[in-house]
């Protein structure tokens, strides 16, 4: 298998325009292509995108005017938007190519696995950045990490193609023991974390201090333990309480990506989080009340929008 020469990025929020520009940097301008239709190709150009302040000089391309597979191509849209990302890009897809996807929870991979070959997925969660972006201006700092790998049983040949592609540009990943695991502990933390600084209109601030929000994440976390358990993932309230420790060493005035979206009135990845809990707890006869408040509260503030 050949090295990693070329990059596709479909999708330019907080986490695609923090990735274009470190892939850019490591890779060189020309070989990552910044994938979008005409319209947006132009309105991007028209109107820049600015990285920690900085104007961002992003290669914007019509995905439907490449002709050629991209060696590795990231997906970094919403969850809402992976279904029309994936059949945008399909013709860059070779037989060949590395699929990476930084969406939250745990369905992307998946999706990437059935819509092209399992074999080409790299699992993949993004960690360890604080990143926003309004408008046209993107920020991250710190810039955090990939955590990388692929299920036991999988040919692991495009996950080695990407750690040395990462290694020579010296891009930021790390390589948990179990990815599976890991993409269920970060659900973990963002059914938890993101759902309630969105429905009670808080920073993280609001989930350090003792009270009902604190409580509501603790038991949205508690659920997912139990949901994963049943899935036969070895989640337990070591989880919870590592997580809950990350979140209390957070700045109170930062928030979460969930926070940012109601306050732009965006669609929120609730069906990633409480919407894949409620599923999957469903399956399993298990009772999930505390996430099923916050899908109900988070679909009528969203309906208000």
């Amino acid at each position: 298998m050949k090295e990693i020469k070329t990059v596709g990025i479909i999708g330019l929020g907080a986490l695609g325009t923090l990735y274009a520009h470190l892939l850019a940097k490591g890779l060189g301008r020309d070989q990552v292509l910044v994938l979008a239709d005409q319209a947006r190709v132009e309105r991007y150009r028209r109107e820049g995108v600015t990285f920690n302040g900085q104007l961002c000089d992003f290669n914007y391309t019509d995905a439907a005017s490449v002709t050629e597979p991209a060696d590795l191509l990231l997906f970094a849209v919403k969850f809402g938007g992976l279904e029309n990302a994936i059949a945008s890009c399909r013709h860059l897809v070779g037989p060949e190519t590395t699929l990476v996807s930084v969406l939250n929870g745990i369905a992307s991979e998946p999706m990437l696995g059935e819509a092209f070959s399992p074999e080409q997925v790299v699992w993949c969660v993004a960690q360890k950045m604080a990143a926003r972006k309004e408008g046209n201006h993107a920020e991250a700092d710190p810039l955090g990490e990939l955590a990388l790998g692929v299920p036991a049983g999988t040919n692991p040949a495009h996950l080695k193609r990407l750690t040395a592609f990462f290694d020579r540009i010296r891009f930021p990943y790390s390589l948990p023991a179990d990815i599976r695991t890991h993409l269920w502990s970060k659900l973990l933390c963002n059914t938890g974390c993101n759902q309630t600084t969105m429905v009670f209109q808080c920073g993280y601030g609001g989930l350090q201090l003792p009270g009902k929000a604190r409580d509501t994440m603790l038991g949205a976390m508690r659920e997912v333990v139990a949901v994963a358990n049943a899935e036969g993932i070895s989640l337990s309230e070591r989880d919870v309480e590592s997580w809950v420790s990350i979140i209390d060493s957070f700045p109170p005035e930062g928030m979460t990506s969930m926070r940012q979206d109601s306050l732009a009135h965006r669609k929120s990845e609730v069906e990633l989080f409480a919407g894949t809990v409620r599923r999957l707890a469903a399956k399993h006869s298990i009772a999930v009340p505390v996430n099923d408040w916050l899908y109900a509260q988070i679909q009528a503030m969203e309906a208000a929008y």
